[in-house]
């Protein structure tokens, strides 16, 4: 009997290897409109164009080239990661009644997944782009990856095109008609009608939202399908994928859609988009911790639009109810965090100052989770028509200037880079009331303190503070903090924003492993320990254990090197330290776990307590 030796994305698999992306700020783009890049270039219809960026729902020119002219500007202001609108080509366009002719500038409506709207590209053969390597995404992506920026593919899986003059639900495979809604033979679309009651689960998954036709996820020549195109994607170098509509689909696919993903590259980062996902929707929790990916923090988003937009006179405090619920999810961290999209007004079209909108910056870069930009911000960008709703929440960038959020931006995207604190660490209110909140974040010996205050001057007094006794000033201007025994008084400006940011050294190692736990029963005061069968897991002694760090009342986290045992496979489990020295340590109760230790790489080991 023969046997095969399992390539690299297999062993990553197998050993726990996964995208790491608390570093990043992500920024989202409406491509369509943020620049154009080549105005000359040949197209295949000019008919729902509108050059003179009059017409609302026609494409106004932005493209892949207009992108890649501006990076240089968007690495000016410390953007790590680019989501874009998506790529696929797309049906022609759609009338809604007497309406005016509505064209898919949002991406939504695909055609093709293994074509690209030739609108973005610089000449109409570069659509195919799977045939060659000499197109301007594979440009952008070269030009990306060369200055370290990531690439976030937006992907939809519950929804081809709707009703056209050309049909309905007409899919390709690079051209080839795969699928007709209209003459269905295959069986590839659901045929329930749309939406009555979108309460009913089972009406979710099954019926159409907007008239889009809906993929029927229990035919494998759909997922086949949909899967190859994935590959295919991350086969050109693709880094991450936002995922639309998820809540449409039923958890199974997402996991073996995840799965399979992970087999074609397990260091692409994962996010879905449940709309209005909330800690009290059991739902969209399950999906976040259960799916193999993580989740739009809708949540958190209408917290601080509730805070700034004064819709919510709790103020700050409206905070509390989301944070709080932190320990519902297995990774709180990896949340992707947002207050402004392309499907609802943005923040300043509810009448947010230029001041407040920086606020709600500072608020969102520095908060747990991963930070998502939405085009335009930091240049005020807003068209208040109709309240900001869609269409007009999608303007086309207009500046590209220096301006004050471009300057808060930069500074407090490359302290996330380097403050080990804003990517791992809890968030830990020290001070809230309608006006005002100060949080910390902590890890390991690297801290950030945090100080908001959106209404008059004020004199404030903090206590029970990590940061070391001392005198900090803070990145943003010159205010500066004294704490001693934990404590501070504060006098804060009006409209005002104080960061003090203490990074460490992180932890040095080729052959890294972040570890994260999530509920073991602990109570105030326990210590959670990593013990195993090789001597940088202390070979079983309780004395030279891992020790963890608290994020939540549900995750535990923390990082160890291997020098040693890299290369090998390492068996683990956990264990409850009591604060009381007599007490006795509560263990898992399990055999044991067994890894493998790919040398050179960093992974992660995502567990949950075995109940003792």
């Amino acid at each position: 009997m023969s046997t095969s030796t399992p390539d690299t994305s297999e062993l990553e698999v197998l050993t726990g290897s996964d995208a790491e992306f608390r570093a990043q700020t992500i920024y989202f783009i409406v491509l369509d409109r943020f620049h154009e890049g080549s105005p000359d270039k040949p197209r295949e219809n000019d008919g729902m164009l509108d050059p003179e960026r009059k017409q609302w729902n026609k494409y106004w020119g932005g493209d892949l080239q207009g992108l890649l002219d501006k990076l240089d500007y968007l690495r000016s202001f410390g953007i790590g990661a680019l989501w874009s609108t998506p790529l696929f080509e797309q049906v022609e366009s759609m009338t809604n009644g007497d309406s005016e002719p509505r064209a898919p500038i949002h991406g939504y409506w695909t055609s093709d997944f293994k074509r690209i709207n030739p609108r973005w590209m610089n000449h109409p053969e570069e659509k195919r782009i799977f045939t060659r390597n000499d197109t301007v995404f594979d440009a952008l992506l070269a030009r990306m990856h060369d200055q370290e920026m990531k690439f976030i593919l937006d992907f939809v899986c519950n929804h081809s095109s709707p009703q056209t003059a050309a049909g309905k639900g007409k899919l390709y495979d690079d051209g080839k008609l795969v699928a007709d809604f209209d003459n269905d033979v295959d069986h590839w679309y659901h045929h329930y009608g749309e939406v009555t009651d979108w309460c009913d689960e089972w009406q979710l998954q099954n019926k159409e939202i907007g008239g889009l036709a809906t993929f029927n996820e229990n035919n494998i020549l759909f997922r086949n399908y949909i899967k190859e195109a994935v590959r295919l994607w991350l086969g050109k170098g693709v880094d991450g994928l936002r995922i639309d509509t998820v809540k449409h689909m039923p958890l199974w696919f997402w996991q073996e859609f995840s799965a399979d993903t992970d087999a074609a590259n397990p260091e692409v980062f994962r996010f879905g988009e449940w709309i209005n996902s909330d800690p009290e929707d059991e739902l969209s929790v399950e999906f976040s911790n259960r799916s193999g990916m993580s989740i739009l923090d809708f949540g958190l988003c209408h917290a601080i639009r509730d805070c700034f937009a004064a819709q919510d006179g709790r103020g700050f405090n409206a905070l509390s109810r989301v944070l709080e619920c932190d320990g519902k999810y297995s990774c709180a961290t990896e949340l992707v965090t947002f207050f402004e999209n392309h499907d609802m007004p943005r923040l300043q079209s509810l009448g947010v100052s230029d001041r407040q909108l920086e606020l709600a910056l500072v608020l969102l870069l520095l908060s747990r989770g991963i930070p998502c930009l939405y085009y335009g911000c930091e240049q005020y960008l807003h068209n208040d028509t109709d309240g900001g709703n869609d269409p007009y929440n999608r303007p086309m960038m207009e500046r590209w200037e220096l301006t004050e959020a471009t300057r808060i931006i930069g500074i407090l995207a490359a302290e996330r880079r380097q403050n080990e604190a804003i990517q791992f660490g809890g968030q830990r209110p020290r001070w809230i009331d309608e006006n005002t909140y100060v949080f910390e974040r902590s890890y390991r010996s690297s801290c950030c303190l945090v100080i908001l205050n959106k209404g008059e001057a004020r004199t404030l007094e903090l206590e029970n503070l990590a940061l070391p006794d001392g005198e900090y000033r803070c990145l943003l201007g010159d205010a500066r903090v004294v704490t001693q025994d934990g404590k501070a008084t504060l006098e804060l400006g009006k409209e005002s924003a104080i960061v003090i940011s203490r990074p460490e050294q992180t932890l040095q190692g080729d052959t890294k492993v972040r570890l994260l736990l999530n509920g073991a029963p602990t109570n105030p005061g326990d210590r959670v320990l990593v013990i195993g069968d090789c001597e940088e897991l202390g070979s079983w002694d309780l004395n030279e254990g891992i020790e963890l760090e608290c994020i939540n009342n549900n995750t535990w986290f923390g990082e160890l090197v291997f020098k040693a045992s890299a290369g090998k496979v390492a068996g683990y489990k956990y264990v409850i330290l009591p604060p009381e020295r007599d007490a006795a340590p509560c263990r898992e109760n399990l055999l044991v776990r067994r890894r493998l230790i790919l040398a050179n790489r960093c992974a992660k080991w995502r567990d949950n307590w075995e109940r003792s």
